[in-house]
């Protein structure tokens, strides 16, 4: 609605006063709704071609369900450990996009297409031929890479009170060459699931950030028991998977969403309130070595900013 100036004649028992201040104090409040109006449109929700909110289904294992971070969401199966402070409820927040979230704990790439539990529809149910966006972070469960490999080396940090190399020494290659021969693999077969039911959709995988330093902490120890020649170990083993991830992306039309530089100083090792991974020990999520509502939140900022969702 426009409402226009209407001129007044001056009263006969009073003088006109000139119409300078007027005309200045007009402009000032049509420079002052003008800008009202741009700052509305910096938080508009992100929007569908047709002018409604995106519809936006989240996928993935427990890094997307932000497993461990309190309040749960109470829609989701008890096992899935699902938040509503995972990264997709603080986008959906964000952007005012129409969340569908399916993640789940423990999920594995073959839990797009079947059944993690018993009466929990395969991920992919989700998916839609107009879905506009989907994110998902998976990979880390399958062959038990991440779980296997922090239980080896923690374990085998321990029994050598810190010293040397022994999960390495014991271990190898083994981890790097499973992720090769069966997880990146299956994750060009998920993603390509996920590009046919949907097909206009922005597919955002999002990488894994840092669980540990790129060296030894001599004070996390107590935290992360792990001997400080395997921390590179495990940290190279961690860069592997996401570069598989990210040479499924590339190869399946998905848009990988690199979380190296973003995490790199919040590992499990620095302080609250610094750290966006919790450590196996002291801790304070109810599921270690996973993401907190921190972490969860920088996963959030960077599937927006590199999907254009804001």
């Amino acid at each position: 609605m426009v409402i226009r100036a209407r001129a007044l004649a001056p009263s006969p028992s009073r003088p006109s006063r000139p119409s300078r201040p007027r005309s200045r104090a007009l402009r000032l409040a049509a420079a002052l709704a003008a800008a009202g109006t741009a700052t509305l449109g910096l938080s508009a929700p992100a929007q569908a071609s047709g002018g409604d909110p995106l519809d936006y289904v989240a996928l993935g294992d427990s890094f997307s369900a932000g497993s461990g971070v309190l309040p749960l969401d109470p829609t989701a199966p008890l096992l899935c450990a699902r938040s509503t402070a995972n990264y997709p409820h603080v986008v959906a927040q964000r952007t005012g996009a129409r969340l569908t979230d399916v993640t789940c704990g423990g999920a594995q790439t073959k839990d797009f297409a079947g059944s993690q539990y018993p009466g929990v529809a395969p991920q992919l149910d989700a998916v839609k031929a107009d879905t506009d966006v989907v994110t998902l972070t998976i990979g880390g469960n399958d062959n038990n890479t991440f779980i296997s490999a922090i239980l080896a080396c923690g374990s085998a940090g321990v029994l050598s009170g810190g010293k040397g190399s022994p999960c390495k020494d014991a271990n190898g290659d083994k981890f790097t060459k499973a992720i090769d021969a069966s997880t990146y693999p299956a994750l060009k077969t998920a993603l390509r699931a996920v590009k046919a039911k949907a097909p206009d959709a922005r597919v955002g995988v999002l990488g894994y950030p840092w669980i540990v330093p790129a060296k030894a902490d001599p004070g996390c120890f107590a935290k992360m028991p792990i001997a400080s020649g395997d921390v590179p170990y495990l940290r190279d083993l961690q860069a592997h998977l996401n570069k598989a991830v990210q040479r499924a992306a590339a190869e399946t039309g998905a848009t990988f969403v690199d979380m190296a530089a973003a995490s790199e100083g919040h590992d499990a090792c620095k302080p609250l309130g610094t750290r966006w991974i919790e450590p196996v020990l002291f801790g304070t999520n109810f599921v270690p070595v996973h993401p907190n509502a921190l972490g969860e939140k920088g996963m959030a900022d960077q599937a927006i900013g590199v999907l254009k969702l804001g």
